[in-house]
């Protein structure tokens, strides 16, 4: 089924108000008022509803709710360096539907590329967000904002409550599939998961040239451990994306 978003404020008790733009996609889907299609909060919850009007501002009457069942069990959020090109409309695109939480993109010494108008490419990548939301049936957008240079995302990044990993192409011992058997284990060992925090994890993955040996170190004298994604250099577009998967794979999520 169709899926649109809506704030709680345009909920009901028995109906919900879509947005212009949401409308007037209503209207060119041609929707008839039996069909049926889903309404979500943006927080979890899912409302199968009936078109009630599409002249104007479209309303929709509510026929059940229920919670979505999409979101994963691990909240994961995506510190991304900035990048040029589209590569971050793959990346966030790629870690929407993979279940992440939220992008955070910073500014790193070997960017190759920092937009003039963040909050524009913000703008627009939240879009792709949005769109990628819908079409993968999320209970929730997930936000994306940027934060500013590298040392405010490394702080950011340790202030969130959980699991911290930055990912070094040039690091060669401690590697992902280490990390996380240790926080995420299969049912059978669940006694001995290290649990502490695990349901919330950060990943931080670099430019296009990067991360210089002194951000690296930052990292980690802020104690956060360096890791290794594999023998192979990945893209910078492709690392948050198999770093996420590698998460979502592990914690129970795929």
């Amino acid at each position: 089924m169709f899926r649109f978003f809506v704030t709680s404020n345009n909920i009901s008790a028995d109906s919900i108000m879509l947005s212009a733009e949401d409308s007037k996609h209503i209207r060119t889907l041609r929707l008839r008022p039996d069909e049926q299609f889903i309404v979500c909060d943006g927080n979890s919850t899912d409302y199968v509803c009936k078109l009630a009007e599409s002249s104007g501002f479209a309303s929709a009457r509510i026929v059940s709710s229920s919670k979505s069942l999409t979101e994963p069990t691990v909240l994961c959020r995506v510190f991304i360096a900035y990048q040029k090109g589209d590569r971050l409309d793959y990346a966030v695109q790629k870690s929407v539907e993979l279940g992440v939480h939220d992008i955070v993109l910073f500014e790193s010494e070997r960017c190759v590329a920092v937009p003039h108008d963040i909050p524009k490419k913000v703008s627009r990548l939240q879009r792709i967000a949005l769109e990628t939301a819908k079409l993968c049936n999320r209970g929730i957008v997930p936000e994306v904002s940027s934060i500013g240079d590298f040392e405010a995302a490394i702080n950011e990044a340790v202030s969130s409550s959980g699991i911290t990993l930055f990912f070094y192409e040039s690091e060669d011992q401690l590697h992902i599939k280490d990390v996380l058997q240790r926080h995420f284990t299969h049912e059978e060992d669940k006694n001995a998961r290290d649990t502490q925090n695990a349901n919330n994890v950060s990943i931080i993955t670099g430019p296009e040239g990067g991360f210089e040996p002194s951000e690296v170190e930052l990292a980690r004298s802020k104690g956060i451990p360096i890791v290794s994604l594999g023998a192979r250099i990945l893209r910078s577009e492709t690392a948050p994306v198999v770093a996420l998967a590698a998460i979502m794979y592990q914690s129970g999520n795929m």
